[in-house]
Formats: C-alpha cells, structure tokens, sequence
C-alpha cells in the first residue's frame, strides 16, 4: 500500500458516512465467516450504493494497492469471504446494492443487483407470478452475487441446474475499475468467449459482480413433496431411478437423509415432528412440481410412484404431505441439518461430488472407511443425490477441544476424504466454493495444466493481485517453496 492515510481520506470522501467506516464494532461481524472457522481485519469497510461507486472504489484501491475482499451476505461455506489477519484489505460489502430492477413475466426475466438476498427474490418474482428455481437454506441471508460468485447449487439443481444456469447476463467491476456490462441476454451469441461464464464461480478473484439477469418460470400450480424411509441409500438411488423413470420433468427435488441427521434435527428443532412412525436408516425427500394449467393427475402420480416403489421391495414406508404447512416442515427437517450437526460439536465438513451413479457405492464404502481409519469419529452423508453430490460430514469424538481438534486430526480426516474423492473421479467443492479453506487441498489434488490455466487468467485479469487475495487460486508451485 502506498499511502494508507491518503487512500481512507479519499475513500470517505468517496463513498460518504454511510458507504465507509473504520468503526471496530460496525465492522466487526463482517470479519469472521457465519461458521465461526475464519476471521480476519481489514482496514476499513466499503458499502457502495452503485455500479459506479463499486467502480470509482476499486480504482481508487488499484491507484493504492490496497487488497479487496467482496462480501455479500457472509453467508459462505468456505471462508472465501473473510479477509485475513494483516489488515491490510479493504473489505466491500455489496449489501447495500440491493434493488430488484424488473421483474419481467412476459421474458421470464429478472434484472437485480448484487446485494438482493435470495428470499427477496423468491418474493418478489411470486409477486408477478413467476419463481426464481433456485433455493437453499440460507436463503435468507444468501445474497445473488454471492451464489454467482459460488456458482452456488440447492435442492433444485437435479431439474434446474446450478446458478450457472440462471445467469442470463452479468455486470461486474474488473480489477482496474473498468465495468463489464452484459446484461443484455442473447438467446446466442458467437462473439467468442463467454466471459460471464468467467465471472460465474470465480469467488470475486477475478471481477465484483454488482448485477445480474436471472432467467424466471412459471409459479407452480401443485406440488407434491414425498418422505420414504428405506434401508439402505442403494435403495435411495433406485428409488431416484424409479422417480426418473415415472415422474420425468415433474421431479424437482431428491434429497437423502440418513437417521442420524434427522435425530440430530428433531433434537434441534423443539416443535418437529418425524414424519414417519417407524424409523429407518435412510429417508428420502421428494418433490414433485406441475406449473399452472397441467395440474391434472400430479397426486396420482405420486400415489403410484410410491406403491410402485412399496411393491418392489424399495422403500419400507412412505407418506405425502397432506397440506402445504406440512410440505414446508417436510422440507424444514431437511434445511436444519446443518445447524443441528453443529450444535452437536465439532466436524470436518465437505461438500464433495462424484459420478452420478457412482454415489450411492461411494457412501457405502467411503463411510466405514473413514470411521475405521478414524477411530471414534461418525460419517455420515446427505443431500442432493440426484445431482451426485452429498455433504460429507465427520463428526468428532466425544469431549474433543472445538478448535484444537479440527486444526489437528481435522485437517488430517479432510485429507483423507478429499483422496477418497479425487480417486472416484470426483470433486472435492461442489457447491460451496473453494475460498480459502480449500485452496491448498485443490493445488495438491487438481489437474497441473487447469491449474496453470486458473493462475494464467488470475494473472491477466488481476496482475496486482488485488481481488480477494489468498482465495480460489492455488499458489504455484515455486511460490509455495519460496
């Protein structure tokens, strides 16, 4: 930095009382990730109201080499939000970019600027009969530029696919200022690169997205959300099979969830219920959808799915919500599985793919194995099995020191499951990101030559390496020996 007092008096002149502060407190919940593994300090927090402020902004930081680290709702699940302990970044908040410009029903278009929380979203496109098909259970505090810049996924991935696909056009902020305006979609577009497939999933190394146009469909006319308990997830993955098979593009959703994780969210939650009387292994989540006008026939289908499933020896018991409130706490038990296992205690947790039909045997053969080379430890897996993608999580033996234990044998049991995954042809992030909790594991696990592509981009598009430092991009190789 060249001159640190120079650039926070032109940044507050810049960005006025309620775009900038140095104060401790306000800035305080901003500097440690809603896990409570990374905190940092940073040298002031910017809250620009615009595009053009996010612009003047960063080109002020690029004159003073001042580092940035963009935030939105510090909802993130990989500390790819939180600045590190020198101080020396200035952290940008997107918050206050909250406007929902056009909610377009006719284009089936959106157009809202970073900081719109996703339920606001979900809102307001309710308003104009339309819904944005992408969810998940921080949907109250995840913000839109957060989950491109994650390339964030859900439960509606298996029919929808991840916010990749929702992104129809893209504005963002370069490193040097400069704004890259793509809004405007284009059913096709031949004029090279798609840069905003780029920006997407680049966790704000590479530009700060402050807009998007999202596409929209239809509301909903029924739904149909299904809860089967099972034996086993290879029956799991049958059943999603037979789903498939009977149900086409009316199957929305397909979340499993062993006993263990729905124990531990009754625990959690006072006023849950277990959906069914008897107790099982493993549940399945299933949702059925029709839009408005091809309603006809979606409970029968459901009914048939079911006893078709029964009959087969797939599923050992079943029930359908009988009203939305209860489809709303189906879905409840499957949102609070996250929450419920921290309140238990420590665990390493990972946000792992592989191959589609290859998860049911990973999670067979991956959970034994970890817990026998971990001894006192309990694996357990849930999620979007459809979309071959599971949160692997580890759970610490009793009485451990939260902190001690994850920076210790912790970071030994992610190792080990980031091997186990990378030998079934996996992913070891596939919705949450890398940030800086997996940065090191992807420069020891990815491919050299995607790797030397990633470092070649970051390097042309950021050569101060100002944008969010110390994220996504592995170090190369000399550089981690110097």
């Amino acid at each position: 930095m060249r001159d640190p007092d120079a650039f926070l008096a032109s940044a507050a002149e810049l960005l006025g009382e309620r775009g900038f502060t140095r104060d401790p407190e306000l800035m305080a919940p901003w500097l440690t990730d809603w896990r409570g593994r990374y905190a940092g300090n940073a040298l002031a927090m910017a809250s620009p109201a615009s595009t053009e402020e996010v612009s003047a902004i960063v080109r002020l930081c690029a004159r003073h080499r001042v580092p940035i680290v963009p935030q939105g709702g510090n909802s993130g699940m990989s500390g790819g939000a939180t600045p590190d302990d020198d101080g020396d970044a200035l952290l940008l908040s997107l918050r206050r970019m909250n406007a929902i410009r056009e909610v377009n029903a006719d284009s089936r278009q959106t157009v809202c600027e970073a900081g719109v929380i996703l339920q606001n979203l979900h809102d307001a496109a309710a308003g104009k009969q339309m819904r944005f098909p992408l969810t998940l259970g921080g949907k109250g505090s995840a913000t839109i530029g957060g989950l491109i810049a994650t390339n964030a996924g859900g439960t509606q991935v298996l029919r929808h696919g991840t916010m990749r696909t929702q992104v129809l056009g893209l504005e963002a902020v370069l490193a040097d200022g400069s704004v890259f305006d793509a809004l405007t979609p284009l059913k096709k577009d031949n004029r090279g690169f798609d840069l905003k497939q780029l920006l997407i999933g680049s966790e704000g190394t590479l530009g700060i997205v402050t807009a998007a146009t999202l596409r929209l469909l239809p509301e909903i006319g029924e739904r149909a959300v299904l809860w089967a308990g099972l034996r086993s997830i290879g029956d799991a993955r049958r059943l999603l099979l037979h789903c498939e098979a009977r149900a086409g593009n009316h199957l929305e959703g397909f979340e499993v969830i062993p006993a263990h994780c729905l124990t531990a969210v009754l625990d959690h939650l006072p006023d849950a219920r277990r959906p069914l009387a008897s107790e099982h292994a493993w549940h399945a989540l299933i949702e059925l959808v029709a839009e408005e006008g091809a309603t006809d026939g979606l409970s029968e289908l459901a009914e048939s799915i079911l006893s078709e499933a029964f009959e087969a020896g797939t599923i050992e018991d079943a029930t359908i919500a009988a009203s939305e409130t209860q489809a709303e706490q189906f879905w409840l038990l499957r949102d609070s599985i996250s929450p419920a296992e921290r309140a238990i205690g420590p665990a390493m947790q990972h946000d792992i793919s592989v191959p589609v039909a290859r998860m049911a045997d990973f999670v067979q053969q991956a959970v034994p194995e970890v817990e026998a080379r971990f001894p006192g430890t309990s694996a357990v897996a849930f999620g979007h099995l459809g979309d071959g993608n599971v949160h692997f999580h580890v759970l610490a033996p009793p009485n451990v020191v939260r902190g001690e234990w994850e920076d210790g044998e912790g970071k030994a049991i992610s190792a080990f499951v980031h091997d186990l995954v990378t030998r079934w042809g996996g992913s070891i992030s596939a919705e949450h990101g890398i940030g800086q909790m997996k940065r090191d594991e992807l420069g020891r696990l990815g491919d050299p030559v995607a790797l030397a592509m990633m470092r070649s981009i970051k390097q042309a598009l950021d050569p101060q390496g100002l944008l969010n430092p110390g994220k996504l991009v592995p170090l190369a190789p000399e550089a981690c020996s110097n």
